[in-house]
């Protein structure tokens, strides 16, 4: 089980970014896919989750309206697009699996993408 993160980078306050985590080794289509965030000195966070089928999501309270997750399972990748970031939003983001939301996630922490939200 693997998971790749990308689309991080330096964005000023009130910009945008599209992150993608390419998944393999399982069957992507079946399990419930995350994005967590981690700061600094701070526990990694669940940020957003989206079912299967791609018809169900959940959003941590400190980013609904502002991010939407979405999911290709025909190209086994998930996205998180961030909008009106905020300099609280800076972390490093991962992206892992789950039969169920809120579940354990099923692989190892990839390197994970910074973004980073800065004047």
């Amino acid at each position: 089980v693997q998971f790749v993160e990308s689309g991080g980078g330096l964005v000023q306050p009130g910009g945008s970014l599209r992150l993608s985590c390419t998944a393999s080794g399982f069957t992507f289509s079946t399990y419930v896919v995350s994005w967590y965030r981690q700061a600094p000195g701070i526990e990694r966070e669940l940020v957003a989750a989206i079912s299967s089928a791609g018809g169900v999501t959940n959003y941590a309270d400190s980013v609904k309206g502002r991010f939407t997750i979405s999911r290709d399972n025909a190209k086994n990748t998930a996205y998180l697009q961030m909008n009106n970031l905020k300099p609280e939003d800076t972390a490093v983001y991962y992206c892992n699996a789950q039969l169920l939301f809120h579940g354990r996630p099923i692989g190892s922490w990839g390197q994970g993408t910074q973004v980073t939200v800065s004047s």
